[in-house]
Protein backbone atom coordinates (compact mmCIF):
# COMPACT_ATOMS: atom_id res chain seq x y z
CA UNK A 1 0.00 0.00 0.00
CA UNK A 2 2.92 2.54 0.63
CA UNK A 3 4.51 1.73 -2.52
CA UNK A 4 1.17 2.99 -4.28
CA UNK A 5 0.47 5.89 -1.72
CA UNK A 6 3.98 6.92 -2.97
CA UNK A 7 2.84 6.50 -6.60
CA UNK A 8 -0.05 8.33 -6.14
CA UNK A 9 1.89 11.06 -4.32
CA UNK A 10 4.58 11.29 -7.11
CA UNK A 11 1.87 11.37 -10.14
CA UNK A 12 -0.05 14.40 -8.31
CA UNK A 13 2.93 16.19 -7.77
CA UNK A 14 4.35 15.51 -11.16
CA UNK A 15 0.55 16.47 -12.81
CA UNK A 16 0.20 19.91 -10.80
CA UNK A 17 4.16 20.65 -11.92
CA UNK A 18 2.94 19.78 -15.57
CA UNK A 19 -0.24 22.68 -14.57
CA UNK A 20 2.29 24.95 -13.63
CA UNK A 21 4.37 24.62 -16.13
CA UNK A 22 1.78 25.39 -18.83
CA UNK A 23 1.27 28.90 -16.82
CA UNK A 24 4.61 29.45 -17.21
CA UNK A 25 5.07 28.62 -20.82
CA UNK A 26 1.97 31.09 -21.68
CA UNK A 27 3.41 33.82 -19.62
CA UNK A 28 7.17 33.54 -20.87
CA UNK A 29 6.69 31.84 -24.29
CA UNK A 30 9.04 28.24 -23.36
CA UNK A 31 7.37 25.51 -25.37
CA UNK A 32 5.33 23.62 -22.64
CA UNK A 33 7.03 20.51 -24.31
CA UNK A 34 10.19 21.42 -23.22
CA UNK A 35 8.73 22.04 -19.28
CA UNK A 36 6.99 18.61 -19.36
CA UNK A 37 10.16 17.06 -20.18
CA UNK A 38 12.19 18.81 -18.15
CA UNK A 39 10.39 17.90 -14.87
CA UNK A 40 10.91 14.31 -16.42
CA UNK A 41 14.50 15.15 -16.35
CA UNK A 42 14.82 16.42 -13.11
CA UNK A 43 12.38 13.54 -11.63
CA UNK A 44 14.47 10.94 -13.44
CA UNK A 45 17.83 9.19 -12.33
CA UNK A 46 19.73 11.42 -13.26
CA UNK A 47 17.94 14.20 -11.37
CA UNK A 48 17.13 15.46 -7.61
CA UNK A 49 14.05 12.97 -7.87
CA UNK A 50 16.43 9.97 -8.41
CA UNK A 51 13.33 7.74 -10.00
CA UNK A 52 15.03 4.99 -12.09
CA UNK A 53 13.19 4.42 -15.26
CA UNK A 54 14.59 2.43 -17.99
CA UNK A 55 11.93 -0.12 -19.32
CA UNK A 56 12.06 0.73 -23.00
CA UNK A 57 8.98 -2.18 -23.72
CA UNK A 58 6.63 -0.63 -21.27
CA UNK A 59 7.59 3.01 -22.19
CA UNK A 60 7.18 2.30 -25.92
CA UNK A 61 3.66 0.79 -25.35
CA UNK A 62 2.95 3.72 -22.76
CA UNK A 63 3.75 6.30 -25.25
CA UNK A 64 1.79 4.74 -28.49
CA UNK A 65 -1.31 4.89 -25.93
CA UNK A 66 -1.23 8.53 -24.95
CA UNK A 67 0.04 10.14 -28.58
CA UNK A 68 -3.48 7.74 -29.90
CA UNK A 69 -5.25 10.08 -27.26
CA UNK A 70 -3.40 13.34 -28.62
CA UNK A 71 -3.87 12.33 -32.10
CA UNK A 72 -7.80 11.56 -31.52
CA UNK A 73 -7.89 14.91 -30.19
CA UNK A 74 -6.26 16.55 -33.15
CA UNK A 75 -8.78 15.01 -35.39
CA UNK A 76 -12.05 16.03 -33.62
CA UNK A 77 -10.41 19.60 -34.24
CA UNK A 78 -9.28 19.21 -37.70
CA UNK A 79 -12.34 20.89 -40.11
CA UNK A 80 -13.55 19.26 -43.26
CA UNK A 81 -12.48 22.36 -44.88
CA UNK A 82 -8.60 22.24 -43.67
CA UNK A 83 -8.70 18.57 -44.80
CA UNK A 84 -10.04 19.82 -48.11
CA UNK A 85 -7.77 22.44 -48.63
CA UNK A 86 -4.86 20.79 -47.40
CA UNK A 87 -4.85 16.93 -47.46
CA UNK A 88 -2.83 16.93 -51.15
CA UNK A 89 0.34 18.27 -50.01
CA UNK A 90 0.32 16.87 -46.61
CA UNK A 91 0.08 13.25 -47.73
CA UNK A 92 3.15 14.28 -50.36
CA UNK A 93 4.68 15.82 -47.31
CA UNK A 94 3.85 12.95 -45.22
CA UNK A 95 5.67 10.07 -47.87
CA UNK A 96 7.77 11.86 -49.80
CA UNK A 97 8.58 14.59 -47.68
CA UNK A 98 9.75 11.90 -44.58
CA UNK A 99 11.77 9.84 -47.14
CA UNK A 100 14.14 13.23 -48.24
CA UNK A 101 14.07 13.98 -44.95
CA UNK A 102 15.04 10.78 -43.64
CA UNK A 103 17.79 10.79 -46.06
CA UNK A 104 19.44 14.20 -46.32
CA UNK A 105 19.85 13.85 -42.16
CA UNK A 106 20.89 10.18 -42.45
CA UNK A 107 23.77 10.73 -44.54
CA UNK A 108 24.64 13.83 -42.38
CA UNK A 109 24.23 12.17 -38.87
CA UNK A 110 26.24 9.76 -40.56
CA UNK A 111 29.18 11.50 -41.67
CA UNK A 112 28.98 13.70 -38.29
CA UNK A 113 28.70 10.57 -35.70
CA UNK A 114 31.27 8.51 -37.80
CA UNK A 115 28.84 5.86 -38.05
CA UNK A 116 28.49 3.01 -40.96
CA UNK A 117 25.91 4.75 -43.41
CA UNK A 118 22.81 2.08 -42.51
CA UNK A 119 22.86 3.46 -38.41
CA UNK A 120 23.58 7.20 -39.41
CA UNK A 121 20.15 6.72 -42.26
CA UNK A 122 18.00 4.81 -39.19
CA UNK A 123 18.44 7.99 -37.35
CA UNK A 124 17.67 10.24 -40.17
CA UNK A 125 14.52 7.82 -40.34
CA UNK A 126 13.49 8.06 -36.62
CA UNK A 127 13.82 12.14 -36.50
CA UNK A 128 12.08 12.20 -40.63
CA UNK A 129 8.72 12.52 -39.64
CA UNK A 130 6.73 15.95 -38.33
CA UNK A 131 5.41 15.33 -34.52
CA UNK A 132 1.31 15.65 -34.08
CA UNK A 133 2.02 16.19 -30.34
CA UNK A 134 4.33 19.07 -30.78
CA UNK A 135 2.46 20.48 -34.01
CA UNK A 136 -0.84 20.35 -32.35
CA UNK A 137 0.52 21.47 -28.41
CA UNK A 138 2.62 24.86 -30.72
CA UNK A 139 -0.33 25.51 -32.64
CA UNK A 140 -2.84 25.58 -29.35
CA UNK A 141 -0.58 27.39 -27.03
CA UNK A 142 1.12 29.62 -29.82
CA UNK A 143 -1.57 32.67 -29.43
CA UNK A 144 -1.79 33.30 -33.11
CA UNK A 145 -4.23 32.23 -35.85
CA UNK A 146 -2.15 31.09 -39.36
CA UNK A 147 -4.02 30.84 -42.72
CA UNK A 148 -6.08 27.66 -42.76
CA UNK A 149 -4.50 25.83 -45.47
CA UNK A 150 -0.65 26.56 -43.47
CA UNK A 151 -1.86 25.58 -40.45
CA UNK A 152 -4.29 22.11 -42.06
CA UNK A 153 -1.48 21.44 -44.02
CA UNK A 154 0.75 20.85 -40.46
CA UNK A 155 -1.60 19.32 -38.70
CA UNK A 156 -2.63 16.79 -41.12
CA UNK A 157 1.15 16.18 -42.18
CA UNK A 158 1.79 15.29 -38.57
CA UNK A 159 -1.13 12.97 -38.67
CA UNK A 160 -0.85 11.15 -40.97
CA UNK A 161 3.27 10.89 -41.63
CA UNK A 162 4.00 8.42 -39.20
CA UNK A 163 3.53 5.08 -41.27
CA UNK A 164 6.59 6.36 -43.20
CA UNK A 165 8.47 6.85 -40.21
CA UNK A 166 7.58 3.46 -38.92
CA UNK A 167 8.59 2.35 -42.36
CA UNK A 168 11.71 3.29 -43.04
CA UNK A 169 12.49 2.94 -39.15
CA UNK A 170 11.24 -1.13 -38.80
CA UNK A 171 13.02 -1.79 -42.25
CA UNK A 172 16.24 -0.66 -42.06
CA UNK A 173 16.25 -2.38 -38.52
CA UNK A 174 15.36 -5.32 -40.02
CA UNK A 175 18.38 -4.49 -42.69
CA UNK A 176 21.10 -4.12 -39.67
CA UNK A 177 20.04 -7.48 -37.67
CA UNK A 178 20.14 -9.25 -41.03
CA UNK A 179 16.45 -9.75 -40.92
CA UNK A 180 14.97 -7.89 -43.47
CA UNK A 181 12.37 -9.31 -46.40
CA UNK A 182 12.90 -8.54 -50.32
CA UNK A 183 11.89 -4.96 -51.46
CA UNK A 184 8.63 -6.15 -52.06
CA UNK A 185 7.86 -7.09 -48.58
CA UNK A 186 8.39 -3.38 -47.50
CA UNK A 187 6.28 -2.59 -49.97
CA UNK A 188 3.66 -4.61 -48.60
CA UNK A 189 4.43 -3.12 -45.25
CA UNK A 190 3.88 0.71 -46.25
CA UNK A 191 0.65 -0.19 -48.42
CA UNK A 192 -0.74 -2.06 -45.27
CA UNK A 193 0.47 0.70 -42.80
CA UNK A 194 -1.13 3.61 -45.16
CA UNK A 195 -3.87 1.69 -46.63
CA UNK A 196 -6.02 -0.09 -43.42
CA UNK A 197 -4.89 2.84 -41.63
CA UNK A 198 -6.91 5.02 -43.78
CA UNK A 199 -10.00 2.91 -44.53
CA UNK A 200 -10.04 1.79 -40.63
CA UNK A 201 -9.75 4.61 -39.56
CA UNK A 202 -12.64 6.29 -42.00
CA UNK A 203 -14.62 2.68 -41.58
CA UNK A 204 -14.62 2.84 -37.95
CA UNK A 205 -15.26 6.68 -37.75
CA UNK A 206 -18.77 6.09 -39.54
CA UNK A 207 -19.75 3.41 -37.26
CA UNK A 208 -18.85 5.19 -34.39
CA UNK A 209 -20.94 8.30 -35.44
CA UNK A 210 -23.81 5.67 -35.64
CA UNK A 211 -23.42 4.74 -32.25
CA UNK A 212 -22.95 7.59 -30.47
CA UNK A 213 -26.07 9.06 -31.96
CA UNK A 214 -28.18 5.86 -31.40
CA UNK A 215 -26.97 3.99 -28.28
CA UNK A 216 -29.45 5.72 -24.72
CA UNK A 217 -26.67 5.85 -22.33
CA UNK A 218 -27.69 6.56 -18.52
CA UNK A 219 -25.79 9.77 -17.87
CA UNK A 220 -24.16 12.13 -20.32
CA UNK A 221 -20.94 11.66 -18.74
CA UNK A 222 -21.05 8.59 -20.48
CA UNK A 223 -20.64 9.88 -24.14
CA UNK A 224 -17.50 11.46 -24.01
CA UNK A 225 -15.68 8.19 -22.46
CA UNK A 226 -17.80 6.39 -25.32
CA UNK A 227 -15.59 8.57 -28.08
CA UNK A 228 -12.62 7.79 -26.15
CA UNK A 229 -13.12 4.16 -26.22
CA UNK A 230 -14.07 4.24 -30.16
CA UNK A 231 -11.06 5.91 -30.46
CA UNK A 232 -8.84 3.56 -28.92
CA UNK A 233 -10.51 0.78 -30.51
CA UNK A 234 -9.46 2.44 -34.18
CA UNK A 235 -6.24 2.51 -32.92
CA UNK A 236 -6.03 -1.27 -31.51
CA UNK A 237 -8.04 -2.83 -34.01
CA UNK A 238 -6.08 -1.20 -37.02
CA UNK A 239 -2.49 -2.45 -35.32
CA UNK A 240 -3.68 -5.64 -35.25
CA UNK A 241 -4.51 -6.30 -38.40
CA UNK A 242 -1.57 -4.54 -39.77
CA UNK A 243 -2.58 -1.29 -40.55
CA UNK A 244 -1.18 2.48 -38.90
CA UNK A 245 -2.83 2.68 -35.77
CA UNK A 246 -1.46 6.19 -35.22
CA UNK A 247 -3.43 6.90 -38.47
CA UNK A 248 -6.22 5.21 -37.82
CA UNK A 249 -7.05 6.87 -34.60
CA UNK A 250 -6.34 10.41 -36.54
CA UNK A 251 -8.99 9.63 -38.97
CA UNK A 252 -11.46 8.38 -36.63
CA UNK A 253 -11.26 11.65 -34.96
CA UNK A 254 -11.59 13.80 -38.05
CA UNK A 255 -14.87 11.74 -38.92
CA UNK A 256 -16.04 12.18 -35.48
CA UNK A 257 -15.29 15.86 -35.20
CA UNK A 258 -17.06 16.51 -38.52
CA UNK A 259 -20.54 14.71 -37.59
CA UNK A 260 -23.15 16.26 -35.59
CA UNK A 261 -23.46 13.44 -33.07
CA UNK A 262 -25.26 14.24 -29.48
CA UNK A 263 -23.28 15.62 -26.84
CA UNK A 264 -20.53 16.58 -29.20
CA UNK A 265 -19.62 19.83 -27.17
CA UNK A 266 -19.03 17.38 -23.92
CA UNK A 267 -17.27 14.80 -26.02
CA UNK A 268 -14.54 17.98 -27.06
CA UNK A 269 -14.05 19.33 -23.73
CA UNK A 270 -13.73 16.17 -22.38
CA UNK A 271 -10.73 15.26 -25.05
CA UNK A 272 -9.07 18.35 -24.70
CA UNK A 273 -8.55 17.51 -20.99
CA UNK A 274 -7.60 13.99 -22.31
CA UNK A 275 -4.76 15.24 -24.64
CA UNK A 276 -3.25 17.82 -22.33
CA UNK A 277 -2.89 14.93 -19.57
CA UNK A 278 -1.92 12.85 -22.11
CA UNK A 279 0.81 15.18 -23.69
CA UNK A 280 1.75 15.62 -19.90
CA UNK A 281 2.13 12.36 -19.16
CA UNK A 282 4.00 11.48 -22.51
CA UNK A 283 6.65 14.40 -22.13
CA UNK A 284 7.40 13.58 -18.80
CA UNK A 285 7.71 9.85 -18.95
CA UNK A 286 10.18 10.51 -22.18
CA UNK A 287 11.67 13.21 -19.62
CA UNK A 288 12.22 9.85 -17.23
CA UNK A 289 14.02 7.69 -20.06
CA UNK A 290 16.84 10.07 -20.50
CA UNK A 291 20.01 10.26 -19.09
CA UNK A 292 21.27 13.96 -18.89
CA UNK A 293 24.66 13.24 -17.50
CA UNK A 294 25.43 11.88 -21.04
CA UNK A 295 23.83 14.45 -23.09
CA UNK A 296 27.00 16.82 -23.13
CA UNK A 297 29.32 14.20 -24.37
CA UNK A 298 27.35 13.99 -27.38
CA UNK A 299 25.48 17.39 -27.44
CA UNK A 300 28.07 18.84 -30.30
CA UNK A 301 27.85 16.21 -32.48
CA UNK A 302 24.23 16.33 -32.09
CA UNK A 303 23.84 19.84 -32.68
CA UNK A 304 25.50 19.59 -36.41
CA UNK A 305 22.86 16.71 -36.74
CA UNK A 306 20.18 19.01 -35.34
CA UNK A 307 21.21 21.82 -37.94
CA UNK A 308 21.33 19.37 -40.86
CA UNK A 309 17.83 18.40 -39.95
CA UNK A 310 16.36 21.85 -39.42
CA UNK A 311 18.09 24.24 -41.74
CA UNK A 312 18.76 21.77 -44.92
CA UNK A 313 17.12 18.66 -44.30
CA UNK A 314 13.46 20.16 -43.57
CA UNK A 315 13.45 22.91 -45.75
CA UNK A 316 14.91 20.75 -48.96
CA UNK A 317 11.96 18.15 -48.34
CA UNK A 318 9.55 21.09 -47.84
CA UNK A 319 9.87 22.51 -51.37
CA UNK A 320 9.97 19.48 -52.72
CA UNK A 321 7.21 18.42 -51.81
CA UNK A 322 5.09 21.24 -51.97
CA UNK A 323 6.13 22.78 -54.99
CA UNK A 324 3.28 21.78 -57.21
CA UNK A 325 0.67 23.17 -55.04
CA UNK A 326 1.40 26.88 -55.71
CA UNK A 327 2.18 27.77 -52.27
CA UNK A 328 3.30 31.46 -51.62
CA UNK A 329 7.23 31.44 -51.03
CA UNK A 330 6.07 32.79 -47.46
CA UNK A 331 3.91 29.91 -46.62
CA UNK A 332 6.63 27.60 -48.20
CA UNK A 333 9.63 29.06 -45.74
CA UNK A 334 7.37 28.93 -42.76
CA UNK A 335 6.63 25.35 -43.19
CA UNK A 336 10.09 24.66 -43.78
CA UNK A 337 10.69 25.78 -40.04
CA UNK A 338 8.04 24.58 -38.25
CA UNK A 339 9.17 20.73 -38.70
CA UNK A 340 8.52 20.30 -35.27
CA UNK A 341 10.23 16.71 -33.61
CA UNK A 342 8.42 15.91 -29.88
CA UNK A 343 6.96 12.34 -29.28
CA UNK A 344 7.45 10.54 -31.96
CA UNK A 345 11.26 10.39 -32.69
CA UNK A 346 12.12 9.88 -29.03
CA UNK A 347 9.50 6.27 -29.04
CA UNK A 348 10.72 5.21 -32.40
CA UNK A 349 14.38 5.83 -30.67
CA UNK A 350 13.80 2.83 -28.25
CA UNK A 351 12.82 0.52 -31.38
CA UNK A 352 16.95 -0.26 -31.27
CA UNK A 353 17.47 -0.25 -27.94
CA UNK A 354 14.77 -3.01 -27.56
CA UNK A 355 16.21 -4.86 -30.64
CA UNK A 356 19.60 -4.66 -29.13
CA UNK A 357 20.79 -2.57 -32.61
CA UNK A 358 24.38 -1.26 -31.99
CA UNK A 359 25.19 2.35 -31.12
CA UNK A 360 21.30 1.66 -29.91
CA UNK A 361 22.08 4.44 -27.21
CA UNK A 362 24.09 6.45 -28.66
CA UNK A 363 20.82 7.09 -31.39
CA UNK A 364 18.42 7.48 -28.47
CA UNK A 365 20.78 10.05 -27.02
CA UNK A 366 20.94 11.79 -30.07
CA UNK A 367 17.54 12.02 -31.19
CA UNK A 368 16.78 13.23 -27.56
CA UNK A 369 19.19 15.90 -28.08
CA UNK A 370 17.55 16.76 -31.57
CA UNK A 371 14.42 16.68 -30.45
CA UNK A 372 15.24 19.47 -27.65
CA UNK A 373 16.66 21.23 -29.62
CA UNK A 374 13.67 21.75 -32.08
CA UNK A 375 11.19 22.08 -29.45
CA UNK A 376 13.31 24.77 -28.15
CA UNK A 377 14.35 26.56 -31.08
CA UNK A 378 11.29 26.17 -33.66
CA UNK A 379 8.54 25.86 -31.08
CA UNK A 380 9.48 28.92 -29.45
CA UNK A 381 10.19 30.79 -32.21
CA UNK A 382 7.00 30.17 -34.49
CA UNK A 383 4.99 33.13 -33.45
CA UNK A 384 8.03 35.27 -33.89
CA UNK A 385 8.68 33.94 -37.89
CA UNK A 386 5.16 33.54 -38.07
CA UNK A 387 4.75 37.43 -37.74
CA UNK A 388 7.60 38.35 -39.51
CA UNK A 389 6.44 36.59 -42.53
CA UNK A 390 2.96 38.46 -42.26
CA UNK A 391 1.18 34.95 -41.48
CA UNK A 392 0.01 35.44 -38.13
CA UNK A 393 -2.61 37.20 -36.81
CA UNK A 394 -3.38 37.55 -33.42
CA UNK A 395 -5.87 34.24 -32.01
CA UNK A 396 -9.30 35.05 -30.36
CA UNK A 397 -9.78 36.35 -27.24
CA UNK A 398 -11.76 34.08 -26.22
CA UNK A 399 -12.86 31.21 -28.41
CA UNK A 400 -16.62 30.86 -28.80
CA UNK A 401 -18.19 28.39 -26.03
CA UNK A 402 -21.26 26.45 -27.06
CA UNK A 403 -23.77 24.74 -24.17
CA UNK A 404 -25.82 22.11 -25.90
CA UNK A 405 -29.75 22.78 -25.31
CA UNK A 406 -30.27 19.04 -24.93
CA UNK A 407 -26.83 16.67 -25.46
CA UNK A 408 -29.18 13.71 -25.31
CA UNK A 409 -31.23 14.48 -28.42
CA UNK A 410 -31.21 16.03 -31.85
CA UNK A 411 -32.35 19.60 -31.12
CA UNK A 412 -31.42 22.19 -33.87
CA UNK A 413 -30.59 25.16 -31.44
CA UNK A 414 -27.16 25.86 -29.07
CA UNK A 415 -26.26 28.34 -26.94
CA UNK A 416 -23.07 30.31 -27.77
CA UNK A 417 -21.03 32.37 -25.97
CA UNK A 418 -18.95 35.05 -27.55
CA UNK A 419 -15.98 37.57 -26.21
CA UNK A 420 -16.22 41.58 -28.37
CA UNK A 421 -12.91 41.89 -29.80
CA UNK A 422 -12.36 45.55 -30.00
CA UNK A 423 -12.42 45.27 -33.88
CA UNK A 424 -14.84 43.15 -34.12
CA UNK A 425 -18.19 44.36 -36.23
CA UNK A 426 -20.33 44.29 -33.25
CA UNK A 427 -17.99 46.52 -31.35
CA UNK A 428 -19.67 49.68 -30.21
CA UNK A 429 -23.05 48.45 -32.03
CA UNK A 430 -26.45 48.79 -30.34
CA UNK A 431 -28.36 45.41 -30.42
CA UNK A 432 -31.15 46.70 -32.87
CA UNK A 433 -28.48 47.75 -35.19
CA UNK A 434 -27.12 44.18 -35.74
CA UNK A 435 -29.42 42.62 -38.20
CA UNK A 436 -29.78 39.47 -36.74
CA UNK A 437 -31.24 36.37 -38.59
CA UNK A 438 -34.24 34.97 -37.65
CA UNK A 439 -33.46 32.32 -35.13
CA UNK A 440 -30.95 33.98 -33.27
CA UNK A 441 -31.39 36.21 -29.95
CA UNK A 442 -29.23 37.39 -27.31
CA UNK A 443 -30.25 36.30 -24.26
CA UNK A 444 -27.56 37.09 -21.40
CA UNK A 445 -24.54 40.18 -21.37
CA UNK A 446 -21.84 39.84 -19.04
CA UNK A 447 -19.61 42.96 -18.56
CA UNK A 448 -16.98 43.48 -15.53
CA UNK A 449 -18.73 40.75 -13.55
CA UNK A 450 -21.79 41.93 -14.06
CA UNK A 451 -25.08 40.46 -15.71
CA UNK A 452 -26.80 42.77 -18.04
CA UNK A 453 -30.43 42.17 -19.37
CA UNK A 454 -30.06 43.41 -23.28
CA UNK A 455 -32.53 45.37 -24.79
CA UNK A 456 -32.24 47.26 -28.31
CA UNK A 457 -30.34 49.95 -27.18
CA UNK A 458 -27.76 47.93 -25.02
CA UNK A 459 -24.64 48.65 -26.73
CA UNK A 460 -21.58 46.11 -27.11
CA UNK A 461 -18.03 46.64 -25.41
CA UNK A 462 -15.13 44.61 -25.92
CA UNK A 463 -14.42 42.34 -23.60
CA UNK A 464 -18.40 42.09 -23.30
CA UNK A 465 -19.30 38.05 -22.53
CA UNK A 466 -22.18 37.93 -25.19
CA UNK A 467 -24.56 33.82 -25.08
CA UNK A 468 -26.63 34.08 -28.16
CA UNK A 469 -29.10 31.12 -28.67
CA UNK A 470 -29.38 30.04 -32.35
CA UNK A 471 -30.35 27.07 -34.57
CA UNK A 472 -27.04 25.61 -35.41
CA UNK A 473 -26.73 26.62 -39.06
CA UNK A 474 -26.63 30.36 -38.10
CA UNK A 475 -23.26 29.66 -36.17
CA UNK A 476 -21.02 30.39 -39.05
CA UNK A 477 -22.49 33.63 -40.13
CA UNK A 478 -23.03 34.65 -36.70
CA UNK A 479 -19.57 33.68 -36.09
CA UNK A 480 -18.20 36.38 -38.39
CA UNK A 481 -19.93 39.25 -36.47
CA UNK A 482 -17.57 38.67 -33.73
CA UNK A 483 -14.57 37.25 -35.61
CA UNK A 484 -12.92 40.50 -37.33
CA UNK A 485 -10.78 38.31 -39.76
CA UNK A 486 -13.34 36.20 -40.47
CA UNK A 487 -13.99 35.03 -44.30
CA UNK A 488 -17.17 36.02 -46.20
CA UNK A 489 -19.24 33.03 -45.68
CA UNK A 490 -19.92 30.89 -48.44
CA UNK A 491 -23.31 30.97 -50.39
CA UNK A 492 -24.98 28.04 -51.95
CA UNK A 493 -27.31 27.74 -54.38
CA UNK A 494 -30.98 27.79 -52.15
CA UNK A 495 -29.23 28.89 -49.48
CA UNK A 496 -32.32 30.75 -47.27
CA UNK A 497 -32.45 33.23 -44.66
CA UNK A 498 -34.69 35.17 -43.10
CA UNK A 499 -34.17 38.96 -41.60
CA UNK A 500 -36.75 41.45 -40.62
CA UNK A 501 -38.10 43.64 -43.01
CA UNK A 502 -36.71 46.45 -41.62
CA UNK A 503 -32.67 45.02 -41.67
CA UNK A 504 -30.91 47.30 -44.85
CA UNK A 505 -29.22 46.10 -47.51
CA UNK A 506 -26.11 48.31 -46.07
CA UNK A 507 -26.34 46.21 -42.57
CA UNK A 508 -26.25 42.87 -44.32
CA UNK A 509 -23.09 43.81 -46.33
CA UNK A 510 -21.10 45.07 -43.55
CA UNK A 511 -21.84 42.28 -41.01
CA UNK A 512 -22.14 39.53 -43.18
CA UNK A 513 -20.67 40.15 -46.36
CA UNK A 514 -23.44 39.58 -48.20
CA UNK A 515 -23.32 41.02 -51.91
CA UNK A 516 -24.52 44.74 -51.10
CA UNK A 517 -23.36 48.48 -51.15
CA UNK A 518 -22.25 49.25 -47.68
CA UNK A 519 -24.36 52.73 -47.73
CA UNK A 520 -27.32 51.25 -48.83
CA UNK A 521 -29.84 52.11 -46.70
CA UNK A 522 -33.11 50.22 -48.76
CA UNK A 523 -34.82 48.18 -46.25
CA UNK A 524 -35.83 45.11 -47.23
CA UNK A 525 -39.07 45.34 -46.55
CA UNK A 526 -39.06 48.44 -48.78
CA UNK A 527 -38.05 46.73 -51.42
CA UNK A 528 -40.60 43.66 -51.01
CA UNK A 529 -43.19 46.06 -51.77
CA UNK A 530 -41.87 48.19 -54.27
CA UNK A 531 -42.13 44.15 -56.10
CA UNK A 532 -45.94 44.17 -55.46
CA UNK A 533 -46.46 40.82 -55.12
CA UNK A 534 -43.59 39.42 -57.15
CA UNK A 535 -40.37 37.96 -56.09
CA UNK A 536 -38.03 40.78 -55.61
CA UNK A 537 -34.19 40.70 -56.67
CA UNK A 538 -31.46 42.40 -55.23
CA UNK A 539 -27.82 41.30 -56.14
CA UNK A 540 -27.42 37.13 -56.01
CA UNK A 541 -30.68 37.47 -54.07
CA UNK A 542 -34.73 37.14 -54.79
CA UNK A 543 -36.78 38.97 -51.73
CA UNK A 544 -40.13 37.71 -50.72
CA UNK A 545 -42.41 37.84 -47.22
CA UNK A 546 -41.24 34.79 -45.19
CA UNK A 547 -44.09 32.37 -44.87
CA UNK A 548 -46.12 32.55 -41.80
CA UNK A 549 -43.94 35.69 -40.76
CA UNK A 550 -45.58 39.22 -41.13
CA UNK A 551 -42.51 41.37 -40.35
CA UNK A 552 -39.86 39.39 -41.72
CA UNK A 553 -38.31 38.87 -45.49
CA UNK A 554 -36.87 35.81 -46.69
CA UNK A 555 -33.97 35.85 -48.66
CA UNK A 556 -32.99 33.50 -51.36
CA UNK A 557 -29.71 32.92 -53.03
CA UNK A 558 -29.93 32.31 -56.78
CA UNK A 559 -26.52 32.42 -58.36
CA UNK A 560 -24.07 35.05 -59.03
CA UNK A 561 -24.72 35.52 -63.01
CA UNK A 562 -28.31 35.87 -62.45
CA UNK A 563 -27.32 38.50 -59.57
CA UNK A 564 -24.97 40.60 -61.88
CA UNK A 565 -27.98 40.99 -64.07
CA UNK A 566 -30.13 42.28 -61.51
CA UNK A 567 -27.26 44.45 -59.93
CA UNK A 568 -27.25 46.38 -62.88
CA UNK A 569 -31.30 46.52 -63.20
CA UNK A 570 -30.89 48.25 -59.79
CA UNK A 571 -28.25 50.69 -60.75
CA UNK A 572 -30.30 51.50 -64.00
Amino acid sequence: MADVATLALLAGLMILLGVASSKFSARFGVPVLVLFMTVGMLAGSDGPGGIPFGDYDLANGLASILLALILFDGGLRTTADSLRASWKPALVLSTIGVAITSLITGVAAAYILDVPLLYGLLLGAIVGSTDAAAVFSVLRTSKIKLPERVSGTLEVESGANDPAAILFTIGLIEIITGGAGSAADLARLFAMQFGVGSVAGVAVGLAGAWVIDRVQLESPGLYPVLATAIGILSFGLTAVIGGSGFLAVYLTGVVLGNRQIVFRTGILQFHDAAAWLAQMGLFVMLGLLSFPSRLPQIAPAALLVALALIVVARPVAVVASVLPFRYKWREVVFMSWVGLKGAVPVTLATFPLMRGVEHGALIFDVVFFVVVVSTITQGWSMPVVAAWLGLARPADPSPPLTVEINALRHVDGEIVEYTVAPSARVAGQRLRDLALPDGCLVTLLVRDEQVIMPRGGTALRPGDHVFMAMRKGLVPLVDRLFDPYAETPALEPGLELVFHQRTTIGQLHRFFGIPGPTWSTDALGTLVEKAAGAAARHGPFALEPAPGEEDFVLLRYVGVEEGESAIQRLSD
